[in-house]
């Protein structure tokens, strides 16, 4: 849409620029198509896109033959935009991004993010959609010029920031190009800045704990002007031991550290990740029959490389909202690491009976207790990787204590989440969560 066609429009359904809305409407044609073009969009392809206004982008983007989640906080522009695009590729959602659960995205196969971000709340809307673990593979936003470069900032800079590393600890911020103010009606005050944020490749980092990493690095940039080992004294209990094992000054302020050694200096702090191979040699499994009775016992190693039959227990929390908790494994686990699992799963170790290892495998992955019922028994199978599993369902709200070195994160998603993200992407899930969530939903029908 043209200037003059864009400043025809709003007359002709009365919509006058409201300030407080972030309403700087895009005007050229040939940026909203060179945008468009940067996220290499298919008709396999899910957009979301944040604040379409009259639609400059979202025509580009129907063009490619994606789907597109418009979602739009002015009512008045919603109800344009339906007018505008008819088709059932086109959801028009007449609401605040702020309030938008980015859990229901899970249920669609491949989603991609475009955006022209009110400057006022640009970075809540960024923290939400990219709040990890996040459904999106790619980011394509308009940002306030001072924004973008904060994002995509690098350290010893004036720009360099909690923010920054905050994304950055999960996401490749690149800033693409500068967008003059003379592009948009009415004129923004300041410049713009275009930026793509991309997930990082699994194992570019080293392992963390992003709690840890987060809470430092707040800390640290409290107040910029003063030295780390002023700041995190509580932190740190040895600074000399700290700065040599990161790698920096002992005097270093929090903008002079890197992403690794911010990263390191978590590490540090917080408790070391055991090797994969100390966390499961002592451990010794019940070998089983075809009809689930013990004959025998061996170790973990052991019992996977043969194949022996032996015995699993799967949880499954639910919340008082009804929502189910889901914990990603850590990618020190060796079967199935980074995909989505029940709310606590493991084996039943030589003497225990089934009932006594829910209870402790909910304990020591999650650091809670609740009461446990039965709800289904699985037979042993190659889907199940030869494990006999009883599956229980329990209650809790959390907070939880997780297991680092068997969980990565957690949190709790709707059934009806659930269930669509497991149709939509089932690579991202455990085999064994598979078969439990198919067992329990085939129940509770």
């Amino acid at each position: 849409m043209k200037l003059s066609e864009m400043e025809a429009t709003l007359r002709e359904i009365r919509v006058t620029p409201v300030k407080t809305l972030g309403q700087n409407f895009l005007h050229d044609q040939n940026l909203a198509r060179w945008i468009v073009a940067r996220a290499e969009l298919t008709p396999d392809d899910y957009v979301v896109e944040v604040g379409p206004g009259l639609g400059a982008l979202t025509e580009f983007i129907l063009g490619s033959g994606a789907r597109v989640l418009a979602i739009e906080k002015d009512g008045r522009l919603a109800n344009f935009l339906r007018e505008r695009f008819r088709g059932d590729r086109l959801e028009i959602v007449h609401g605040d991004a702020l309030e938008f659960d980015v859990r229901r995205l899970f249920a669609q196969p491949r989603v991609k993010f475009i955006g022209n971000l009110p400057y006022n709340v640009s970075s809540q809307l960024l923290l939400n959609f990219t709040a990890y673990p996040s459904p999106i593979s790619l980011w394509l936003c308009m940002l306030q010029k001072e924004m973008a470069r904060r994002l995509s900032a690098e350290p010893r800079t004036a720009d360099y920031g909690a923010l920054t590393l905050i994304v950055q600890l999960h996401y490749r911020v690149e800033y693409l190009r500068t967008v003059p103010s003379s592009v948009f009606l009415p004129r923004p005050e300041v410049d713009s800045a275009f930026v793509k944020i991309t997930p990082r490749p699994l194992g570019e980092l080293p392992e963390y704990d992003a709690e840890l990493f987060t809470r430092l690095v707040r800390a640290g940039f409290s107040q910029r002007r003063k030295q780390l080992q002023k700041l995190l004294r509580d932190e740190v209990n040895d600074w000399e031991a700290a700065a040599q094992a990161g790698g920096f000054d002992p005097k270093a302020r929090a903008e002079e550290l890197s992403l690794i050694q911010w990263i390191a200096l978590s590490n540090f702090v917080g408790p070391k990740m055991p090797a994969l191979g100390d966390l499961h040699s002592t451990e010794l499994f019940a070998v089983v029959d075809m009809d689930d009775a013990v004959v025998g016992a061996a170790p973990r190693a052991e019992v996977h490389a043969n194949n022996f039959l032996h015995r699993a227990v799967h949880i499954l929390l639910f919340n008082d909202l009804g929502e189910l908790f889901l914990q990603k494994r850590s990618s020190l686990k060796d079967r199935h690491p980074r995909v989505w699992d029940s709310s606590a799963a493991g084996h039943v170790d030589a003497g225990e009976d089934y009932d006594v290892a829910a209870a402790r495998e909910l304990a020591e992955e999650l650091g809670v207790s609740s009461r446990l019922d039965r709800v289904a028994k699985l037979p042993a199978s190659d889907r199940t990787g030869h494990e006999f599993i009883w599956l229980y369902v329990g209650s809790h709200n959390g907070p939880f204590q997780l297991a680092r070195s068997e969980i990565e994160c957690g949190g709790f998603f709707p059934p009806e989440v659930v269930s669509g993200w497991l149709q939509a992407r089932p690579h991202d899930f455990a085999p064994g969560f598979v078969e439990c969530w198919q067992a329990y939903t085939r129940r509770a029908a």
